[in-house]
């Protein structure tokens, strides 16, 4: 499973294969399904290529000590500017949409704050980070190739939502967020970072545009 005989038609599959089929068949409304099924495959593969099989290895893989104040500064600050930028971005390319949620739907907050982070940022971000860096990262020279590596095909991934927008948008977040977890090596801290955004992103007006119920219509 470890030999590059092996690791290579699966990065075919599972970055190439996987959301082209997706996009072609106009199957992103499965997008969960979808998404579940890899996190499935890649926690199976990331826990048996890790050098012990115990819960430590799963401890240091979210590596909660990572989430402090010098590093959570930075992050916010980014966070800060990229939602003005999305908010303008809304304001003048959606602008019916801009705030939406907030000024229509407003019982959504909630569920959305709670559940984003947990059924989508999570899983996103063990794939294109944890698994991503494990597995294939030690194949490519340096940690700048990972991270454009890594945002590319998270980028490529949001292809199946059939617009430009969200896989634009997250070939940049895939940026941030690669390059949080090659400095921090923490799961908690890019799953934190990857919900802001995407919050920001649903709460701006855009959500519309990451969201299988906006394919086709």
């Amino acid at each position: 499973m470890n030999k590059i005989k092996f690791i290579l038609p699966e990065f075919t599959l599972l970055c190439l294969v996987l959301p082209t089929y997706i996009w072609a068949t106009n199957s992103g409304k499965m997008m969960f399904a979808f998404l579940w099924a890899a996190f499935a495959y890649t926690a199976f593969i990331w826990w048996r290529i890790k050098d012990t099989h115990t819960w430590q290895t799963i401890k240091k893989e979210w590596n909660w000590a990572a989430v402090t104040w010098a590093n959570i500064k930075p992050m916010l600050a980014r966070w800060i500017i990229a939602t003005i930028a999305i908010c303008l971005f809304t304001w003048q390319y959606e602008p019916d949409r801009l705030f939406y949620i907030p000024l229509h739907a407003p019982h959504v907050i909630p569920f959305l704050l709670l559940a984003y982070p947990i059924l989508s940022a999570l899983p996103q971000e063990f794939i294109f980070c944890s698994f991503f860096m494990k597995r294939y990262g030690r194949y490519l020279k340096n940690d700048w190739i990972r991270i454009m590596c890594s945002a590319t095909v998270f980028g490529y991934a949001h292809m199946l939502f059939i617009n430009w927008i969200a896989p634009v948008f997250s070939f940049f977040g895939g940026l941030i967020f690669a390059h949080t977890y090659i400095k921090t090596r923490s799961l908690a801290l890019v799953t934190i970072e990857h919900s802001l955004y995407g919050n920001s992103i649903f709460l701006a007006g855009i959500g519309y545009y990451f969201y299988s119920g906006g394919i086709g219509q």
